[in-house]
């Protein structure tokens, strides 16, 4: 059954109408309705005009007044519009409300954020969190599909047409999202085991989570040398990819770069993606990556926290990365160390200040491990080659009687180390 969702039925000229209310700070309005034409944009639909609406109070009927509703749909009218965005979320009720006094279809910026990730996802888990995301969101709305039977509705105990085919709708949405949180959990099921495979090779690992846009993809390429989907656009990959990094001293650190956030991210969508952001929570530690050329950065990087707190990795340790600084000005560059000062400066596309940041990586996988002295057997150079490779080596020495070794290295390798160790420091 398909779902009404209207920028799915060929909308292709839209008005847009953000809000500045009481309680949002002065030009954050102007910013998120600056945000949401991108994002209409992205989905192949022209924006014929943005009004900002100055908003004390919303009203439960149209969120807007009455007066400026109507003032509103007169000029969505005569721009001949077919679509009304809002970027504020809307009830069922308001756009059901809306569509009847504008006559055209009238979505908000949950929605918008819906179609892109619906238009973006492309392996099996983000097809299916999409969808389901999509399901539980349609659910209350079903009624705009079935307003044209409304007329036909009876009196006896069945109800009318269109009353009856209402029902069976949501019984067949209902059914939609069962399955689709099944067939979710056994896909999340096998990625638990990909990840517990990796696990058995006990590296160290790192998410790179940021708003979206910020040059995640980007980061990850210039760091590992793949060749993750880079675009310059909201949303352009949405899968979480991992990719092998070898660090200074042959450290191997296992990347992920994860989707981005946005201001306003519908909470289905976060409930929705928490499967793909687990390998944040399973992450050692997060580098959190910065557009330093947005005039929002600030806002962008409130943005993350609030959504890693919800997520149950706010307190997890993280690099503060400020990106793109090969097109900052020095105003740009003065603020981000202003904002956060022990934070890197550096580019993805030119490969600026990598290395500082490659440098914290060891530093941070080094940090909490206790300093072990070794003395390996000279016959054991596979023993040495491993510990270069999953840990930290401070200071190695050539010696008649064996190598001598200082230097972090994980738990797991106790059982191994043991009958080498001189002397063990604690963290």
């Amino acid at each position: 059954m398909a779902v009404f969702l209207p920028t799915r039925v060929g909308a292709q000229r839209a008005f847009l109408v953000g809000v500045q209310s009481s309680d949002m700070p002065a030009g954050e309005g102007e910013e998120l309705l600056a945000e949401l034409t991108e994002l209409v944009e992205n989905l192949g639909i022209s924006v014929v005009r943005a009004t900002l609406v100055n908003l004390r109070s919303p009203s439960p009927s149209l969120f807007l007044g009455k007066g400026k509703a109507e003032e509103l749909a007169a000029a969505a009218k005569a721009d001949a519009a077919d679509v009304i965005v809002f970027d504020s979320a809307l009830s069922p009720a308001q756009q059901r409300n809306w569509e009847e006094m504008a006559g055209v279809a009238v979505i908000d910026r949950q929605e918008v954020i819906l179609e892109v990730f619906a238009d973006r996802a492309r392996t099996r888990e983000a097809v299916l969190q999409v969808a389901l995301a999509r399901m539980e969101y349609s659910l209350p709305r079903l009624t705009r599909a079935w307003t044209h039977l409304s007329r036909q509705r009876g009196r006896g105990a069945m109800g009318g047409e269109g009353e009856t085919q209402l029902e069976q709708d949501r019984r067949v949405v209902r059914d939609r999202i069962a399955h689709l949180k099944e067939e979710l959990a056994a896909v999340v099921r096998h990625r638990g085991v990909q990840r517990t495979r990796r696990v058995r090779v006990p590296l160290p690992t790192a998410s790179i989570v940021g708003y979206t846009n910020a040059g995640k993809s980007s980061l990850l390429n210039r760091l590992t040398g793949s060749h993750v989907l880079v675009e310059d656009k909201l949303f352009a990959t949405l899968d979480p990819t991992t990719r092998q990094l070898v660090l200074p001293g042959n450290q191997k650190l296992l990347l992920t770069d994860t989707v981005g956030f946005i201001r306003r991210l519908p909470h289905g969508l976060v409930d929705a993606f928490k499967a793909t952001l687990e390998e944040v929570l399973v992450a050692d530690f997060l580098i959190h990556v910065v557009d330093i050329t947005s005039p929002h950065f600030e806002k962008h990087r409130s943005t993350t926290l609030s959504v890693l707190a919800e997520l149950g990795a706010g307190n997890k340790p993280a690099l503060n990365v400020f990106n793109k600084v090969d097109l900052a000005d020095e105003g740009e560059v003065r603020a981000a160390r202003q904002a956060v000062p022990d934070s890197l400066l550096l580019s993805a596309r030119t490969g600026k200040g990598v290395a500082a940041l490659e440098d914290r990586c060891r530093e941070l996988i080094a940090h909490g491990l206790g300093t072990v002295r070794l003395l390996i057997p000279l016959d054991r150079y596979d023993l040495v080659a491993r510990l270069h490779e999953l840990g930290h080596v401070q200071a190695q020495e050539h010696r008649e009687d064996g190598i001598l070794v200082t230097g972090r290295f994980p738990p797991s390798q106790n059982g191994v180390l043991k009958p080498f160790v001189l002397r063990r420091s604690a963290p």
